[in-house]
């Protein structure tokens, strides 16, 4: 038998019941802190009477947020229309910290065009992708129906340069990033065959482009079989090859192991486009992926949809569900996870978070699952924009809906600098959480929706904590010194480039120091984001790379 020294754990009573009390208080606490998902912070519906969908969004060095999508108004917030009445154009705007209009540019021509990704640039200008029918206005070398068109703006969105991509048929550009020799990498899919495209091996290809900083062609690859494949999501390895996602119908050519109707389709290439290893992932049913991106372990995370209940796919819940996948650095599938209800959930956009989860933004209208708090009281169905927060092992954490009585999507989710997130898509309500709406509901058309969230407490947030790192120099050309109150050993060190990519760099650790080898970074901006992982507060830092 063990004594206890009663000098020490022996209390009154009335202090042992206040002691356990604070105890349970405190245990009560943790836990609701730890599941509580972020209220909006503020909120911001833009356009006009026309449509407007947002379908990109991040923020900028400034601390405001760079939005893309397209708009068919000519009022409101929205400045001038080129195209006919039911034509798209894009519609780029710059907000700052507070969801204010700094700048809005509407771009395009007579017919339609589609922005689907803008990301920030290092030289503090922006990039954007899309879809073009134009051939006029600010639209140059249309090749046939609708081109990929690439927009280079400067910081205050006046047009640098404008290119066009295609064939005699259809291209449709779905993400584009910046790249570590500052030129840019495209992904979407084409279906033409004439000339470069007469090597399409089906019906649609994965078509990706490889650009200098001036938007001159590199390289250009087709990927695919004789079914429909479609890219939607790309990203640089740190390898300095490239990870895509979509989806596939084949099952020849450069795809194998189709599981049924439609799969996830996880490519992973060289930095010359030359396919490494390529995976099929779904059921018998329809499965896609529509984001991607590279973990802090080497692996990837993978954002899609599934209505399959069986292959790769298990624990669906109805129509179609939020489906994500994890995969090792060699594509090989570490775990996976349906989330949804009895009704139709669909995600289009996720990113690793600063605690090493995971974040998914997309849409859903069921109201049972996973599912709670949708705004919709009739049986029509509507969706909300619907969050999902997962730890590092795929565990559910939170979720909420966000919304008013009609649709509502996301489209596009970062992280953001204070630990909170935003988030771009579609509004058509005028309740609920939604303020702001320009069409009257009998319209029943969309305006861009941007939330800003509050700060999420399951990662940590470090502006109501004291600092507990240092950073020099900075600038900084060739080793960042970090100076850590926390011990080495229980520190999590990530850093970010203007797009959100995580770059991973040689760390070494001493005493309360680390070091951080910069010598391969390209000059620029970068976020550094420090987690203690015993206490769990995070710090956001910001350093400059030059040389």
């Amino acid at each position: 038998m063990i004594a206890i020294n009663e000098k020490y754990f022996a209390l009154p009573m009335k202090n042992s019941v206040q002691f356990i009390l604070s105890l349970v208080f405190l245990s009560v606490f943790n836990w609701l802190y730890a599941q509580v998902a972020p209220a909006i912070e503020w909120q911001k519906c833009l356009g006009g009477i026309g449509m407007e969908e947002a379908f990109s969004i991040r923020q900028t060095m400034d601390g405001g947020y760079i939005v893309a999508g397209y708009s068919t108004s000519s009022d409101g917030d929205v400045l001038v229309h080129y195209g006919c009445s039911y034509c798209d154009d894009y519609w780029i705007v710059k907000v700052d910290d507070t969801g204010n209009i700094v700048w809005r540019k509407t771009l395009g021509g007579s017919n339609g065009e589609h922005a689907w990704s803008v990301q920030p640039t290092i030289d503090g200008g922006y990039i954007v992708a899309g879809f073009s029918g134009s051939n006029d206005v600010d639209v140059t070398d249309n090749h046939g129906g609708e081109d990929y068109w690439i927009v280079k703006l400067d910081t205050v969105g006046d047009l640098v340069w404008q290119k066009s991509f295609g064939g005699e048929w259809t291209e449709q550009a779905f993400c584009i990033q910046q790249t570590n020799d500052d030129g840019f990498i495209i992904a979407g899919y084409t279906n033409s065959i004439d000339g470069f495209f007469s090597g399409n091996h089906g019906l649609h290809d994965y078509y990706i482009l490889k650009l200098d900083p001036n938007g001159n062609l590199i390289w250009q690859k087709l990927y695919g079989g004789s079914g429909y494949d479609h890219a939607r999501s790309i990203e640089q390895t740190t390898d300095g090859g490239f990870v895509i996602a979509g989806w596939s119908e084949s099952n020849n050519g450069d795809v194998s192991g189709n599981h049924g109707s439609r799969d996830a389709w996880i490519i992973k290439t060289d930095s010359n486009g030359l396919i490494i290893w390529q995976k099929c992932f779904g059921g018998s049913s329809f499965d896609w992926a529509n984001s991607v991106q590279q973990t802090s372990d080497g692996g990837y995370i993978v954002a899609g949809v599934s209505d399959s209940q069986n292959g790769d796919v298990s624990g669906n819940h109805g129509i179609y569900d939020y489906w994500i996948l994890k995969l090792d650095m060699n594509g090989n599938l570490t775990w996976q996870k349906s989330l949804g209800g009895e009704g139709d959930d669909q995600a289009y956009s996720t990113q690793q978070t600063y605690d090493g989860g995971y974040i998914i933004a997309g849409w859903a209208d069921s109201k049972s699952g996973d599912v709670s708090g949708n705004h919709d009281t009739t049986s029509d169905a509507y969706s909300d924009v619907w969050l999902v927060k997962l730890d590092e092992s795929g565990n559910l954490q939170w979720q909420k809906c966000y919304g008013g009585s009609l649709y509502e999507g996301a489209f596009s989710i970062q992280q953001t600098s204070d630990s909170g997130y935003i988030l771009a898509g579609e509004t058509y309500s005028s309740d609920g959480d939604v303020s702001g709406y320009h069409s009257d509901s009998s319209s029943f058309l969309p305006d861009y929706w941007i939330v800003k969230l509050l700060p999420d407490t399951t990662t940590g947030i470090a502006s109501i904590l004291n600092h507990f790192v240092s950073l020099y120099p900075n600038p900084v050309q060739s080793r960042l010194t970090i100076t850590l109150t926390a011990p080495t050993n229980q520190t999590r060190i990530q850093v970010y480039d203007v797009q959100g990519r995580m770059m991973l760099l040689p760390i070494s650790f001493q005493n309360d120091e680390a070091q951080l080898q910069t010598d391969n970074l390209p000059d620029g901006f970068y976020t550094l984001i420090i987690t203690d992982k015993k206490t769990g507060r995070t710090e956001v830092e910001k350093f400059v790379k030059q040389k």
